[in-house]
């Protein structure tokens, strides 16, 4: 093995090093020369900047000219609103000292804290908005001062304000240096509280302060205050108006940051918090509102938070809009009629003190909003009228149960399932337990989907629910456009199915299109045209999300045929929701009479109304019936006017099957009535009725009869079997069950049994004399199937008497043919329909059923006896 030599290792590491050394000293250079090309383009850049941005003079800060007036037009061309000039003659800019301090702290706290000692920008929150954007690549955060923001939004060209660029946040900086160092800080509060956009088209504190609040700017309290200073950042969506919720989380957002700023103390912050707010219209001469004032402002705050409102102000645009203006004021007239008439009620009673109320009107074709009413009178401010209830988030109560019933059709089920309308418990996941109970405070046994849904049965409604999981009503809830209710199952329990969710009169009655179009979800949209010198920008506004599938157009149908069933719905509403054509509708009443809703529609018009009071308080005793569906039905037919009736189309792949009635299985040769049912093609009843059973008893001794009993001992009769948690409910509804015991042998001791089934004794009648024959309870020919032998009724005094009826259906073999019912002895109609209605009396009754047989016996039914009871007022 040679050894290497040491000098040579040296001298070789020697040579390594320098190398390095040199490499390293040539990066370095090369680093900066880099540098240096930089800062000089930097340079450069931000002087090229610095000269072509120019500063406006204090006259062009103060006050800038309009270019035109913008229009607002309905359909058919007629104005609804000419958009007056905000910074023109109707601006008054005040002063700092006549400008609340309470908005100035607020101002100062949420915006720019460091306002009074920063030069204009902030290098910290302009470094944190720096890196924010290279982490989305995209400008995502301004890190914007109070200083900035009046640059951007007033000295720059109102188009580059709108971009998202370096180029435009460089300039705006330029700028706001420039500004803080040619004006003093208080003048550059001052402009920035004058000239800022608030929303509503109100452009400064002083026209906010009395559009919102109908005061002058100095009078602002802290909360009204906090209210204001929130806006700025999206006017549109805190806009109090149309989004009181989303407004009041941000007031709270203010208050909190005017603590964390040191201006007030957290007790403070908590008071004002919850003051209650009194609205204004803003308006004190006349003409100064438009015509339709709630569907103007909707449409003008939409194009301001999309094109920027100097733009819509003062951009001189004539957008044309869906609105009908025919249909809105007769819409109005309507909603006004009835809230007066539920404030003074024709019978004499007490006020039911509903206040408010709005009405929304869409084709289901393509979405268009025909009428857009949100509440009786925008100038009332003791009812909030300024508020658009047809935006604003409430519980619609039964209203959604149609998208329950529409994801268990998509699930298997179908119009005849059979769901139980007995007590139930549910136990949620926090170990809570929830009992629901029905409108009427009773229960109504096994009903078919169809009379579920038609007769809004809360009970079946949460059984589906808890069948087909909350999950798949948030599903078909956002698959027809209800955002609201979000994706979150944990948020809600079984009641959102009884209307435990919020949502809005707009998305619900967009959502109820898709029903009458056939499955298709449709976007609500208002404008139809936008022309004027800043089109090319609104032009994509113009555009309308085409229909799109979001549903079986076969389960569209079969729910439209439900709520189209005024037979079936008679038993809970009367006519009251009848019109001059084929119509569908849901009412929905929240459990403490808070909001009220009817939502229906044809093929051709989708109307939803909404009752209730803007402040959240309850009504008196005022249903979806007696509330909302007066104006509902008086809408409609002014939405028809001109329009040929239309039935719904019934899809492909429907069939209409004859079933048993009671059970919704194929007729079986023990049925006791059946009836014709509509059906997925794929979801039809496969097998014969099993539930009901024919037992041979003998009646007197109460017992199953054995073979080889005497016959002469014995009749047949029909039980319906029914699942044991039924049970109880049968047997407090005087439903029989088959008897348990079988008979013991016949002894030369047992008597005959008494009554109609021994042969009459005596000297009574002739031969050519018949006596009727008493037919047992489920046995043929002949006997009542509803109501149940022992039901309870109970009146709602939220409807009126003359709507309250129940159905009487009888039962009879086709040997018999007119029928004659009688009530309490009296005959009541004699005919050869299988149900006629009844208005409910208090009371208790005995409802019986006489015919002929084909050998001319007079056949009589067993009484049937029930009661009805007047409800309790609700609290």
């Amino acid at each position: 093995m040679i050894a290497a030599d040491p000098q040579t290792l040296s001298d070789g590491e020697g040579t390594v090093q320098r190398f390095g050394s040199k490499r390293l000293r040539s990066v370095v250079a090369i680093v900066a020369r880099c540098a240096g090309i930089c800062v000089l383009v930097l340079v450069f850049l931000c002087s090229w900047l610095w000269m072509s941005t120019d500063l406006p003079s204090r006259e062009r800060l103060r006050e800038r000219a309009a270019t035109g007036v913008t229009r607002v037009l309905d359909r058919n061309g007629r104005l609804l609103y000419a958009v007056p000039d905000p910074l023109g003659a109707q601006r008054s800019p005040v002063p700092l000292n006549d400008i609340s301090p309470a908005l100035i702290q607020a101002t100062i706290a949420v915006e720019d804290a460091g306002f009074y000692t920063n030069p204009g920008i902030d290098l910290r929150g302009i470094a944190r908005a720096i890196w924010l954007n290279l982490r989305q690549g995209r400008i995502v955060a301004g890190g914007s001062t109070i200083t900035q923001q009046l640059a951007r939004s007033f000295l720059l060209d109102p188009s580059l304000a709108q971009d998202q660029t370096l180029e435009r946040k460089a300039r705006e900086m330029i700028l706001a240096l420039k500004l803080t160092a040619t004006l003093p800080k208080d003048d550059i509060l001052e402009m920035y509280l004058n000239q800022t956009y608030y929303g509503a088209m109100s452009y400064g504190v002083e026209a906010a302060s009395q559009r919102f609040f109908g005061k002058p700017a100095r009078d602002l309290d802290l909360a009204e205050a906090a209210l204001i200073a929130g806006l700025p950042q999206a006017p549109s969506r805190y806009n109090p108006f149309t989004n009181p919720d989303a407004a009041r989380a941000r007031q709270r957002d203010v208050l909190a940051a005017m603590v964390r700023a040191g201006f007030i103390t957290p007790a403070e912050a908590e008071i004002a918090a919850n003051e209650p707010l009194r609205f204004s219209a803003g308006c004190d001469t006349p003409g100064c509102l438009p015509r339709a004032p709630h569907f103007v402002f909707f449409v003008l705050e939409r194009l301001a938070a999309e094109l920027g409102p100097d733009i819509v102000a003062r951009g001189g645009l004539t957008i044309t809009t869906t609105l009908d203006l025919g249909l809105q004021e007769a819409a109005e007239r309507a909603l006004r009629r009835q809230i007066a008439a539920l404030a003074n009620p024709y019978d004499g009673s007490p006020d039911r003190r509903a206040r408010n109320g709005a009405v929304v009107v869409i084709d289901p074709r393509d979405g268009a909003i025909l009428a857009m009413v949100g509440s009786p009178d925008f100038a009332d401010n003791t009812i909030q009228g300024q508020v658009n209830a047809a935006l604003a988030l409430r519980q619609p109560g039964s209203a959604i149960k149609p998208l329950t019933y529409a994801a268990a059709l998509e699930r298997g089920w179908t119009l005849a399932t059979t769901i139980l309308d007995v007590p139930v418990s549910f136990v949620d996941s926090s170990g809570q337990v929830y009992a629901p109970l029905n409108y009427d405070r009773a229960f109504h046994g096994p009903l078919s989907l169809r009379e579920a849904l038609a007769t809004s049965s809360n009970v079946a409604a949460v059984r589906t629910l808890d069948f087909i999981g909350i999950p798949a009503l948030l599903d078909m809830a956002a698959r027809l456009g209800i955002t609201s209710l979000g994706d979150q199952p944990r948020r809600f329990g079984l009641a959102l199915t009884l209307g435990g969710g919020e949502v809005s009169l707009l998305e619900l009655t967009g959502a109820y299109a898709a029903f009458a179009n056939g499955g298709m979800r449709v976007t609500p949209y208002a404008i139809l045209k936008i022309s004027g010198d800043p089109v090319s920008r609104a032009s994509g506004l113009e555009a309308v999300d085409p229909p799109s599938s979001a549903l079986d157009p076969r389960i569209a149908y079969l729910i439209s045929d439900i709520l189209s069933d005024r037979y079936a719905r008679m038993r809970a509403f009367g006519g009251a929701l009848d019109i001059d054509r084929p119509a569908a509708v849901k009412t929905g009443t929240t459990t403490d009479w808070r909001d009220n809703w009817t939502v229906g529609y044809t093929p051709d018009r989708v109307v939803g109304v909404w009752i209730g009071n803007a402040d959240g308080r309850a009504m008196e005793a005022v249903s979806g019936v007696t509330g909302a569906a007066p104006v509902w039905r008086q809408v409609m037919l002014a939405a028809h006017r001109g329009l040929p009736p239309r039935p719904f189309p019934r899809p492909p792949g429907i069939v209409e099957l004859t079933i048993c009635a009671e059970g919704g299985l194929l007729p079986s040769p023990v049925c006791p009535a059946t009836r014709l049912e509509r059906f997925l093609a794929e979801h039809t009843p496969q097998r014969p009725d099993d539930t009901h059973i024919l037992v041979r008893v003998d009646p007197v001794r109460d017992c199953r009869a054995p073979d080889r009993y005497p016959s002469a001992r014995t009749v047949v009769r029909i039980y319906r079997v029914l699942p044991p948690e039924a049970q109880p409910w049968a047997e407090s509804a005087g439903i029989p069950r088959p008897p348990r015991q079988v008979c013991p042998p016949v002894t030369a001791n047992t008597g005959d049994p008494p009554g109609n089934n021994a042969p009459a004794s005596g000297a009574g009648g002739g031969a050519g004399e018949r006596e009727p024959r008493l037919i047992s309870r489920n046995m043929l020919p002949l006997l009542i199937t509803a109501p149940a032998h022992g039901a309870v009724f109970a009146l709602s005094p939220g409807i009126p008497a003359e709507r309250q009826q129940i159905a009487l259906t009888v039962g009879a073999a086709p040997e018999i043919e007119r029928v004659t019912i009688y009530m309490n002895g009296a005959p009541l109609v004699t005919t050869s329909a299988s149900r006629v209605f009844w208005q409910l009396q208090p009371g208790r009754h005995r409802v019986w059923a006489e015919g002929r047989d084909v050998d001319g016996h007079t056949v009589r039914s067993p009484v049937v006896e029930f009661e009805v009871r007047q409800a309790p007022q609700a609290n």
